[in-house]
This record gives structure tokens, C-alpha cells and sequence, in this order.
């Protein structure tokens, strides 16, 4: 469990910020997001102001890497690129997450390494991390001005022939009450494209192995513009299945069979699969080194996959 109570005990009053900086060897940002976030008690009591003076027996949910030896593709002093499986998280979503891909980065790199950008838990492929603040703080830039160019290959429902560019834009919802769509095509949200180009279809799966280019960064942006078009990605629990199984899924009470059958896959078949940037000075171009048109034989057959339907059926 990457989150545990540790204890400890002070005999002389001391700032709260400043016991959790000496004691965890921690800075003094992070010290205080440890209190504000109520995972420091003293003698019981839950302490709220890091100013706060304290004194007693102390105990502090720390995060403690818990890794399984997964190892990076490639390193600078800066930072470290991996390959992230399907159905491995990022970042833990909960104090009782059992494992994400932060045990093995903070495990290897120490408690200041991070990993720099998102990738659904769902989704496979290459994760950048960074190895020390300043790095974070560049990299974490660098996405957010689209300085790092991604590539995503995917197995989608369908024959695709022709490249598209897919100009749709997207917004989060804020109502659960009738669709449980994460992200929505909607014209008041914000500028979205993506380009998509088909490289092989399978008449066997009748499934199209697709590059897909995020032009802009907005979140689920490929999974919703490919159910847009009606090539829903194959494995999208959410995306291109009716409401329904989407609320099963969420509430982890979906059958393997059901899932197979209404989603035509045991996972989503996204893979992050190439990242291209700049950083101090030096051009990066990465390629996952994973097979992931191999990933077709996951593809349930048409005849043991139900069509493609209405997400808000």
C-alpha cells in the first residue's frame, strides 16, 4: 500500500511545516500540501495551518513506493521515459490505491520525481517523468505549449480509407443525471482537433489499425472524436457503448463476457506509442518499443461483438 501511517514523537513545540521538512526531508511547498491536504494529526487531531505549532505524537500518511522493478527505456539526469501497461494508473487516485506508475518513479528517482503528463489507465504506452523540480517544472511547460508532439496508434470499429482531420470541440460534463460521458462534443467547448490516419485494416476483426495525432491536448480527445465519426476506439468502456454498460463498468460490476461483447475487447486499444521534443538543446524522438498491432488478436470477432451503438442508449 503506497499510503501508510508512520509515527513519530516531539518533545519541543515547532512548526508544523518545519517538523515535516526536517523530519521527511521534504520542501517546504510539498510540506505544506501534506497539511493541507489533512494527512498530518498530533495527538489525534488533524492540524490545518501548517504554521501551526505542534508538539506530542505525531503521525503522517506518507507516500511509500511500493514498485514491482519495472525499469525505464531510456535516462538523462533530468528525466526517465517508460512504458506504462493497460490498466496501470499514473498517479494514485485514492490514499488506498494499491499501485500506480509513481512507485516506480518516485522509488528510483526519490521523492521530488514526477511523472509530467497524463495517460488514461486504460491507455498503454510511453509516460515521461521528470527526475528533479526544475525538470517538472520545464517538461510539465513544454506539454502545456505543445512543445512535445504525441502519437497514439489504435485499433478502431471498421473500415477506415481516407485520412481525416476531426475538428470537433469538446467539454467536460457536469450532468451524470442521463449520460455518464466523461467528455462531451459540444460547440461552447473548447477547440479540438485530431488527425487520424488509417495504416491497415483487418477484414477478420473488421478493425482498422489508425495513427492518431492530437492537434490540441484536451482530455479523452482522441477516445470522443473517434466515437464521433463512428469508429469508436475497440475496448472503450465509456465511449461507443450504451450508458447502461458504461455505468456497470464504472461501478466495476461488468462481466468479462459483457465486456468483450459490448466493447470488442478486453481493454482499450490506445497505445501511446511516440513522443518528439526539445530540452535544453538537445532533440528527443522516442518510439515505444511494443507491438501494438499484435494487440489485434484481443479483437473479439463481429460475430461475438455487438455493433456499434448510441453511448446514450
Amino acid at each position: 500500500m503506497p499510503f501508510i501511517n508512520k509515527n513519530y514523537s516531539l518533545s519541543e513545540p515547532l512548526p508544523a511545516f518545519l517538523f515535516l521538512m526536517r523530519t521527511l526531508g521534504v520542501r517546504q511547498g510539498e510540506a505544506q500540501k501534506i497539511v493541507a491536504t489533512k494527512r498530518l494529526r498530533v495527538n489525534g487531531q488533524t492540524v490545518e495551518d501548517s504554521g501551526e505549532k505542534i508538539v506530542g505524537e505525531i503521525e503522517v500518511l506518507q507516500f511509500v513506493p511500493s514498485p514491482t522493478g519495472k525499469k525505464p527505456l531510456f535516462e538523462t539526469p533530468d528525466f526517465a521515459l517508460f512504458e506504462k501497461p493497460s490498466g496501470v494508473l499514473v498517479h494514485p487516485t485514492t490514499y488506498r490505491t494499491p499501485y500506480s506508475m509513481l512507485d516506480e518513479i518516485r522509488h528510483l528517482y526519490g521523492p521530488d520525481a514526477n511523472a509530467v503528463h497524463r495517460i488514461d489507465m486504460e491507455t498503454s504506452g510511453l509516460l515521461l517523468a521528470s527526475r528533479n523540480k526544475p525538470a517538472e517544472k520545464r517538461l510539465k511547460t513544454l506539454f502545456e505549449r505543445r512543445g512535445v508532439h504525441k502519437a497514439y496508434l489504435a485499433w478502431v470499429r471498421g473500415k477506415l480509407e481516407k485520412d481525416m482531420q476531426i475538428d470537433a470541440p469538446l467539454r467536460q460534463n457536469e450532468d451524470f443525471s442521463t449520460i455518464k460521458l466523461k467528455m462531451l462534443i459540444d460547440p461552447t467547448g473548447k477547440p479540438a482537433s485530431t488527425l487520424i490516419k488509417p495504416l491497415r485494416y483487418d477484414m477478420d476483426h473488421d478493425a482498422t489499425l489508425v495513427e492518431a495525432i492530437p492537434l490540441t491536448g484536451r482530455q479523452h480527445q482522441i477516445r470522443v472524436h473517434l466515437f464521433h465519426v463512428k469508429h469508436p476506439i475497440l475496448g472503450d468502456p465509456i465511449y461507443g457503448v450504451p450508458t447502461s454498460i458504461a455505468i456497470k463498468y464504472l461501478d466495476k460490476i461488468l462481466t468479462n463476457e459483457e465486456r468483450i461483447y459490448y466493447m470488442g475487447a478486453p481493454r482499450l486499444l490506445l497505445h501511446a506509442y511516440k513522443l518528439e521534443f526539445s530540452d535544453n538543446g538537445v532533440d528527443y524522438k522516442f518510439i515505444s518499443e511494443v507491438d501494438f498491432e499484435s494487440h489485434k488478436k484481443l479483437i473479439a470477432s463481429p460475430k461475438k461483438r455487438c455493433c456499434v451503438d448510441s453511448a446514450s442508449s
